[in-house]
């Protein structure tokens, strides 16, 4: 199984993380208020359900009641990854972000995307493309071992859409991003 390079949790003991900035460090390009409300309230509402759903199932667990177990699943699942999506967000983020990246990450975009602005493009064109609310992400292929660009379904409500897409590649944490990648590929 491949290592997620977040901090871990507990099952049960979820928690919403301390963010390494303040809310208004990524302005202008993302307000203070938009991070304000998507992490004491929209994180923080994934990580109520998720506590609430996870005490429900471990109750079932205790009753071997497999028709509740089954029917928890989905909550834990959509809750679990809106929590696990939300507290990657946040570290990929940072003041003084965004620029271009360096390191391996760097290479591998070049290598895999054939530059940064193709990257860029690519990226931007999936995350906009998504329909209703979702997430883009760039990730390791484990069994080519590039860079790919994927996106899911859910787990966000806030509707920003393209400028949001652009705003966000001002504020990367390319530093963060080079460090998950060089430990992911360590790891393969």
């Amino acid at each position: 199984m491949k290592t997620l390079y977040i901090t871990g949790e507990e099952r049960g003991e979820h928690s919403l993380p301390k963010l390494n900035y303040a809310y208004d460090a990524l302005e202008p390009h993302i307000s203070s208020l938009i991070m304000e409300i998507h992490h004491t309230k929209h994180h923080q509402a994934y990580i109520n359900n998720l506590i609430a759903a996870t005490k429900k199932l471990k109750e079932a667990e205790a009753a071997n009641d497999i028709a509740s177990i089954n029917n928890l699943l989905p909550a834990i699942q959509f809750n679990g990854g809106g929590h696990l999506n939300h507290t990657i967000f946040w570290s990929n983020m940072g003041p003084g972000g965004g620029g271009k990246p360096t390191g391996a990450i760097a290479k591998a975009i070049d290598s895999d995307f054939g530059s940064f602005d193709k990257f860029k493009e690519q990226f931007s064109a999936a995350s906009v493309g998504v329909k209703g609310s979702g997430w883009g992400w760039l990730g390791v292929c484990p069994r080519s071992h590039k860079l790919r660009i994927a996106t899911c379904q859910n787990q966000d409500p806030v509707q920003l859409g393209a400028d949001y897409v652009k705003a966000f590649f001002n504020v990367i944490n390319w530093d963060n991003v080079n460090s998950r990648y060089e430990k992911a590929q360590k790891e393969q």
